[in-house]
């Protein structure tokens, strides 16, 4: 089968695929609406099942969209969404996520996450997260926008006994790479599977020289070796927007593509990895 996609997996053992797709600034133009939904049922098509959303994204529109690019397909698809730090109450959590259940009409959310830390304490979230775990409306939960102290945190106050956190949904890409030198691999060591957004840097990435001379020799577009570099790190997986068809199959490609140490060499220099600690960066 040509959709087969490798997975990784999340604690408790269930896999899910390394590639998936981000809906962030989609939902926003009509005249865009039925490209934006052919992309997400070509996604599926295709096994990048993971649908990233959040409340936040068109206040609730991309949800909506995302329920209508679905339609009866729901069993397929594997979907995260986010509640804002302004309503991670114990309550506001869990009245967020009925609303997102609501948007994207369906009974549960694959994945939960908290889109931010705010000012909220990390326990009435995790308070709220339980509860959801246990009527079913979530399967699992996550962070995002977490670096280090702040999971050390959260470790503190999740409770023994209580479901693991199961991702960290983080901004990841070449141009980025301040995870490498401490958040990534805490995360590995703790078995947290890294959700890398915005992973071609708001497209930046796919007009850059390296990316070309490299993506040259190995006859692959400069987006795709931008993906290929993240989907080869151990315990980590991508979630790029693509809002075209044509942009999900070149997502995909990337999957295909092996890069060599001299490759490798050539992004390290252009992209020189982290010496020390970077404060998490997040857009």
């Amino acid at each position: 089968m040509g959709n087969l996609v490798r997975t990784v997996a999340l604690p408790g053992g269930e896999r899910i695929p390394v590639l998936g797709i981000g809906t962030w600034n989609m939902a926003g133009r009509r005249t865009q609406r039925a490209d934006e939904i052919a992309s997400l049922q070509m996604a599926l098509d295709l096994g990048m099942t993971v649908i990233d959303t959040a409340e936040m994204y068109g206040d609730g529109a991309a949800e909506t969209l995302v329920a209508e690019a679905i339609g009866n397909r729901r069993s397929e698809a594997f979907i995260v969404s986010k509640v804002l730090p302004q309503h991670a109450t114990r309550r506001g959590t869990v009245s967020a996520c009925e609303a997102s259940l609501r948007r994207l009409k369906t009974d549960r959310l694959d994945m939960y996450l908290l889109h931010w830390r705010g000012g909220v304490p990390l326990e009435e979230t995790m308070e709220a997260f339980g509860a959801l775990l246990r009527d079913g409306k979530i399967r699992y939960w996550g962070v995002s926008n977490f670096d280090v102290d702040d999971l050390q945190e959260l470790a503190d106050v999740t409770t023994a006994g209580a479901a693991p956190v199961a991702t960290n949904q983080v901004l990841y890409n070449l141009r980025r790479r301040g995870i490498e030198y401490d958040l990534l691999p805490w995360c590995r060591e703790r078995g947290i599977t890294v959700m890398a957004y915005s992973p071609l840097e708001q497209g930046l990435l796919a007009g850059d020289a390296t990316l070309k001379s490299v993506g040259k020799r190995l006859r692959a577009t400069p987006a795709q070796v931008a993906l290929a570099w993240i989907l080869r790190q151990e315990g980590v997986m991508v979630i790029p927007k693509a809002g075209r068809v044509e942009r999900v199959r070149e997502n995909r490609g990337a999957l295909d593509i092996e890069l060599t140490p001299d490759d490798l060499a050539e992004l390290d220099e252009a992209f020189p990895r982290p010496r020390r600690k970077i404060p998490l960066e997040m857009i």
